[in-house]
């Protein structure tokens, strides 16, 4: 049986708990379905189970980060016989380690995260890394506590306090919907609109070296749009290995988050004098067109190849690690 998994996540007093207390009060959201309510975390802000709508939810708190794995998992869903799962989950902890130990009938209904946005910029300058790693995977965000005058100030760049929100989560994740929230009955949806800085309509379409970062999200993201396209980019050649002597990967080093996550972001290319005119490592600007077809190198599944028309020396990118 599948059991619907409702995961909450944010730092400390970032408004969790009172989001769950007000769900599970409604019957819209609490039918009484037997649930289990895992607690990661306690702030200052307690459960008033008296006040839920259902009374079938049992309470567990997970003390440390180690402690959850498949055993306690489906020990606890069998002891309360659980029909559906919410976590609230701790900031500080990595959102792998409870992916990791979900059983397999766990399954994430939705994922939201919440910030207090008079506090966000800060955690987002002091543990960047913590913030995104739940910002990646969000389906909604949520910054309540916002004062509406503050997030329309600009600084000495035009940039809003809320734009500038905008542009941390559109980094980690494109497809998350963003909610500034004012008070009780006053929310704003994000409207933001993300341009790409290039024409996908030109017919050869110059990705710059600043531009590598975003257009790779892209690509991964709606690969079936670039079907077709000619591009014109500039990388990294890596080539040998299982690879045939027509094939070869072409990127750049991507740093998403900061310097501990840098990994080298490549597509498949294939040119017939891949072997004897190309240097593993060298830099090269490439003229290919994109085909979205299957290869081993993305596991079977499909993916961008390029077929290269033209590939020549170049000088590194500058900077050579390229980032958002």
């Amino acid at each position: 049986m599948e059991i619907p998994v409702y995961l909450f996540t944010g730092f400390l007093e970032a408004g969790k708990t009172k989001f769950i207390q007000e769900a599970l009060q409604g019957s819209d959201f609490n039918a009484g379905e037997r649930t289990l309510l895992l607690l990661c975390e306690e702030g200052i802000e307690e459960y008033n189970p008296d006040k839920f709508f259902g009374k079938n939810v049992f309470i567990e708190v997970i003390e440390d980060e180690e402690d959850m794995s498949k055993e306690l998992f489906v020990k606890l869903q069998q002891k309360y016989r659980a029909e559906r799962v919410i976590v609230e989950y701790n900031g500080m902890w990595g959102l792998d380690s409870f992916y990791k130990a979900m059983p397999e009938e766990w399954l994430t209904y939705q994922e939201m995260l919440f910030f207090d946005g008079r506090t966000f910029l800060s955690y987002n300058k002091n543990m960047r890394q913590q913030v995104f790693d739940k910002l990646k995977s969000a389906e909604l965000i949520v910054f309540n506590r916002c004062d509406r005058d503050a997030m329309n100030d600009v600084d000495e760049n035009g940039i809003s306090t809320k734009l500038a929100f905008h542009k941390i989560c559109r980094v980690a994740n494109r497809k998350n919907q963003i909610i500034y929230e004012y008070g009780p009955e006053d929310v704003e949806l994000d409207q933001f609109i993300d341009p790409l800085p290039y024409d996908l309509e030109a017919d050869s379409i110059e990705i710059k070296d600043e531009w590598f970062a975003e257009w790779y999200r892209d690509i991964n993201e709606e690969q079936r749009k670039y079907d077709g396209k000619t591009l014109k980019l500039k990388g990294r050649v890596i080539k040998g290995g299982e690879l045939p002597k027509d094939k070869f990967i072409f990127g750049r080093h991507l740093m998403t988050c900061c310097a501990e996550d840098i990994q080298f972001a490549g597509v498949v290319c294939k040119w017939k004098e891949a072997f004897e005119k190309l240097k593993n490592g060298q830099w090269a600007v490439i003229t290919a067109k994109v085909k979205v077809e299957r290869d081993p190198v993305y596991g079977g599944g499909p993916g961008p190849v390029f077929y290269c028309t033209e590939v020549r020396k170049a000088a590194p990118a500058v900077p050579e690690v390229a980032a958002f």
